[in-house]
């Protein structure tokens, strides 16, 4: 079925949460993930993700555990997880009896490492629900197609809530949508990951420690010990950049991230060299 990956995604989670059923998902996480479990009437459990590794660890889970939800490549961290991460992952799926819904829409846009979807490790493809786009795999994120695949008897029930939020995708744009499936993605992760290396160096020189980015469009990094969201209301005034503290992202804003601003680095090379240009001219002043 084809919709925008947002609205996948709430599709899923308004088909298989209910009143006082949890969710288990990364934190720091896409800010719209939250939202949605509460309209569904559940709880989110978050794993803490930590800076600068952002690895999985052991998660807790409880008796209302009913979904893990999954964003790899991560946004807002940039983290592609590994085999072991995903393994741990899909064991306690099977073994607490774990729907998992996967915001895999970053898929291709994989700079280090590589990216293995839940879906494909043992005992997962039957309690698997994956979502993508073609909004980030060819850079058409105003388009709003993309896909939920899984099982049948999953798909159904995601199905029967999807009518009711959107009535109708764009036809022409799905038909679009089929033949940018056949296209090669490499070249527009090969020009990201230029566009990542271009920004890490020019941040790094204006004076910021940059984190590890293996995906996505965001790097993120830190201006010694500033505040960021202190820094984020700053910098649009004082130096014409915009950019958002991580804390905006997680239900524990007060913990390692607080210092950690995140970047976007899917713009035009000569966009990027500005945005440097200006941090420079600010960081002098």
């Amino acid at each position: 079925m084809t919709f925008g990956a947002t609205e996948g995604l709430a599709a899923a989670l308004l088909a298989l949460v209910g009143d006082g059923d949890e969710v288990l998902m990364l934190d720091p996480a896409y800010d719209s993930y939250s939202a949605i479990v509460e309209l569904a009437g559940g709880r989110v459990r978050p794993i803490l993700l930590e800076p600068p590794d952002w690895r999985v660890g052991e998660a807790e889970t409880g008796p209302a555990a009913r979904v893990l939800l999954l964003n790899s490549p991560h946004n807002p961290t940039g983290r592609v997880l590994d085999d072991g991460e995903l393994q741990r992952l899909a064991r306690l799926c099977r073994e607490h009896d774990l729907i998992a819904i996967t915001d895999e829409v970053y898929e291709h846009l994989v700079y280090d490492g590589r990216h293995v979807p839940l879906a494909t490790l043992p005992g997962m493809w039957e309690r698997t629900l994956t979502v993508s786009s073609l909004g980030k795999t060819h850079s058409l994120t105003g388009w709003k197609v993309g896909w939920v695949t899984g099982p049948a008897a999953l798909v159904e029930r995601v199905r029967a809530v999807k009518q009711f939020l959107t009535f109708a995708g764009g036809t022409p744009l799905q038909h679009a949508a089929a033949v940018g499936l056949a296209l090669d993605p490499a070249p527009l992760a090969l020009s990201l990951r230029v566009k990542r290396d271009r920004l890490a160096a020019g941040l790094r020189e204006v004076g910021f420690a940059v984190l590890p980015s293996a995906g996505t469009y965001f790097l993120n990094a830190t201006l010694g010990d500033e505040d960021a969201a202190s820094l984020c209301q700053a910098l649009p005034h004082e130096a014409g950049v915009a950019a958002i503290p991580l804390s905006a992202f997680s239900s524990a804003p007060d913990r390692a991230l607080r210092p950690i601003v995140r970047f976007a680095f899917c713009k035009r090379h000569e966009v990027l060299d500005e945005a440097i240009e200006r941090l420079r001219k600010w960081k002098g002043g």
